[in-house]
């Protein structure tokens, strides 16, 4: 039976086109056109009023890990702790309220040392003082970083004799032994025998995360760093998952994933995965000139340039997509020298994806242009970090912070992402902050890189599916082409700038089916 939307804008997403009405069957939007058009055509169609509402493309994630964020909803929040008593007590509290016993791993996840009244990272002996007779690891907003108490260290083996991974950092006291802290390789590699959640809750949580995602409008979602237990845990719930899900495994230690083929319609691995270097405010990003505060520090790399082009290399060979982890502008170089290298040996063009690209300069998005490269924007990094970035970055380079409207103007393909579990997946927060380029203090940080409503939506739909290979399947509401759509109470490209804040997601529909409705939306205004 054929269903039948109108009375609302229909913005399909192909250039500024908006149409009266759209008739989906089996899952497939089948027409578009006039409203009285469709109604003549289809004469038993059921027809679904949207009282002056706007119905888009379903948004599409440029980057996340579902599984992480799956994971974080079984730990305790730090998100918003603003100081180390603060995040004491939410420890004892978490810790309390789980009746977890001494022995027990007790794990948290949020902390931003940046809205720290201290600004300064916790310590082991900082953790030692909540949850004296718990192991505990506590993991920075970024997942880049993180702590461990004193009796964790002891249980991971973690001493002053412990070696420093490649590309890492493990923090330590003046006479050597470990303070707890950990960075990138170091984070990663020490933390990974840490236990895991049963399979039963873990499922319940990956269904619990979709849930998230979907209330956000979002239909097709990434898991961005897929090793084999992420794997396992996907492929446990893939008959239950609604949204599609695209694995991308990390090429380093998991590749041979790549070949398997799950039975699931909605999951699927879309390529590899591939960190080059760390965080803009974690001060780990690799940058060609130095930070603003320390002219003998510029981030550090996590890979040779020859293991880089030897992944790529791998990539393009096999013609599998690869996602690259860039934040500072030395890392994307090393990308995009080591994909010029090895398209020279194979025609194979994989749309390679510049995943975050903060600190990406006008000349790389240039060569990314002619390249076919993708950049993936974490654009809410100016409101939520960009107050860091001045300090760390100074004013010029911070203004060039997210550089998406220079990216479009030299024809690079791009997309939109939070990075969840880093931020939750608002996109509709992304799209306010791409177009305002507002600190939290207040700060126009880069008005030249300002874009419009209605490029932020394209960088959400119909380049987010380029992004993925799926451009004939998703991004815009044309006939033949997946019913993933989304009602929000107003077109956001006809939306005044101070009026972005009303926006909301009020029913998500994925294949033609609504998935999810909001019980309680705000009034129209």
């Amino acid at each position: 039976m054929k269903t039948i939307y109108l009375n609302g804008t229909i913005r399909t997403m192909v250039r500024a086109q908006t149409v009266e009405a759209l008739a989906v069957e089996n899952g497939r939007i089948v027409e578009t056109g006039r409203a009285r058009d469709l109604l003549r055509a289809y004469p038993m169609a059921r027809q679904i009023d949207l009282c002056g509402h706007t119905l888009l493309p379903g948004f599409i994630d440029g980057h996340s890990h579902i599984t992480a964020l799956a994971q974080t909803l079984l730990l305790c929040d730090l998100k918003g702790a603003q100081t180390f008593s603060e995040i004491q007590s939410r420890l004892r509290a978490f810790q309390s309220k789980r009746q977890l016993r001494a022995g027990e791993w007790v794990l948290a996840f949020g902390y931003d040392q940046t809205v720290l009244a201290e600004g300064i990272h916790p310590t082991a002996v900082l953790l030692d003082a909540a949850l004296p007779e718990n192991p505990a690891l506590v993991t920075h907003a970024s997942g880049h970083m993180g702590v461990l108490n004193t009796e964790a260290l002891h249980r991971l083996g973690i001493t002053a004799s412990t070696p420093t991974p490649e590309g890492g950092v493990i923090g330590r006291n003046p006479d050597g032994t470990p303070n707890g802290y950990l960075e990138e390789a170091a984070f990663t590699r020490l933390t990974a025998s840490i236990p895991r959640p049963d399979a039963g809750q873990a499922a319940q949580s990956m269904l619990d995360a979709e849930r998230v995602y979907l209330e956000n409008g979002i239909t097709t979602i990434q898991d961005g760093l897929t090793r084999a237990a992420e794997w396992a845990l996907l492929s446990a719930v893939q008959d239950r998952l609604t949204a599609d899900v695209v694995a991308y495994v990390d090429i380093t230690d998991s590749a041979h994933l790549v070949e398997r083929a799950p039975a699931g319609s909605h999951l699927r691995i879309g390529g590899y995965k591939l960190f080059l270097d760390g965080s803009p405010q974690g001060r780990t990003a690799w940058m060609t000139a130095p930070y603003a505060d320390n002219p003998d520090y510029c981030g550090y790399p996590v890979h040779s340039d020859n293991a880089v082009e030897q992944y790529m290399r791998k990539a393009v060979r096999e013609n599998r997509q690869i996602l690259v982890h860039c934040n500072g502008d030395a890392a994307a170089d090393q990308m995009i020298a080591a994909y010029r290298k090895a398209r020279e040996s194979s025609p194979n063009d994989v749309r390679p994806v510049m995943v975050h690209a903060q600190l990406v300069r006008p000349d790389q998005l240039a060569e990314m242009a002619r390249l076919n490269m993708i950049a993936s924007f974490f654009a809410a990094h100016v409101y939520h970090w960009g107050d860091v970035h001045l300090q760390n970055f100074g004013p010029e380079r911070a203004a060039g912070i997210s550089p998406v409207h220079t990216a479009l103007s030299l024809g690079v393909h791009c997309n939109f992402h939070q990075d969840s579990p880093v931020l939750p997946p608002d996109m509709l927060e992304t799209l306010r902050c791409a177009v305002r380029r507002r600190t939290k203090a207040g700060v126009l940080l880069g008005p030249q890189e300002r874009i419009t409503p209605l490029e932020a939506l394209r960088c959400m739909t119909a380049d987010a599916a380029y992004a993925y290979f799926e451009e004939k399947e998703k991004g815009t509401l044309e006939p033949g082409k997946r019913a993933d759509m989304i009602i929000l109470n107003r077109d956001p490209a006809d939306c005044p700038e101070e009026a972005l804040d009303t926006l909301e997601v009020l029913e998500t529909i994925k294949d033609g089916r609504t998935v999810y409705t909001k019980q309680n939306p705000k009034p129209t205004r």
